[in-house]
């Protein structure tokens, strides 16, 4: 079976798609300061940014999964798994905040519990690429580390089921899951964008 060292480095796609979602990533961060600085319409911006990256993180996953992504002791399916089934989840909470059916604040709970289980997904994946050789020792640890935060919002689960969707009442607990977006905004597209641009060298 292929590797995903050899995988990557002959298939531009996946390369291009890595790339991709960290760009938009990157993208959703300015649109969000542009909306506290400025306002609309860039809350809306950052409302399709968010459901295009999930929904760009889901595909990433699987072509990887489907171009040889070595399996983590056997959880590559399940990792892979959680992140197509996170990647829906993502997109769902934006849904929820563009078509207003909720606001920003549930919606963005939603959200948190996706990135969650895409976070599993990049801990399991960059464990496998831990134990390859050709590639650069820093990456894995970005990526374990942007999963382990990500995995933070896991902790909103309750105020989901609660439905809360009030900043100003929401209690402190909830902030905990809120973290997670440290590691979507800033971990998670260093690392994919690393991902993207660098190339092994295959003998």
């Amino acid at each position: 079976m292929r590797t995903l060292t050899r995988t990557l480095n002959v298939d531009r796609n996946i390369a291009r798609l890595a790339v991709a979602v960290g760009v938009v990533a990157l993208g959703s961060v300015v649109s969000l300061a542009l909306f506290f600085a400025v306002g609309k319409p860039f809350g809306a911006i950052n409302d399709w940014a968010v459901g295009v990256l999930g929904f760009l993180s889901g595909l990433l996953a699987v072509m990887l999964r489907r171009r040889g992504m070595p399996a983590a002791r056997g959880l590559g399916t399940a990792a892979s798994g959680a992140a197509v089934i996170g990647a829906a989840i993502v997109v769902v909470g934006s849904t929820l905040v563009i078509s207003q059916t909720t606001g920003f604040f549930l919606a963005g709970l939603v959200e948190s519990l996706g990135f969650a289980l895409i976070g599993l997904w990049l801990i399991a994946l960059n464990r496998s690429i831990a134990s390859a050789s050709r590639w650069p020792r820093l990456l894995p640890s970005f990526g374990i580390a942007a999963g382990i935060i990500m995995a933070m919002g896991f902790a909103v689960v309750p105020g989901i089921a609660m439905g809360l969707d009030d900043i100003d009442t929401a209690p402190g607990w909830i902030w905990i899951g809120y973290l997670g977006w440290l590691g979507i905004f800033f971990i998670y597209p260093i690392w994919s964008i690393w991902l993207g641009s660098f190339r092994p060298q295959v003998r």
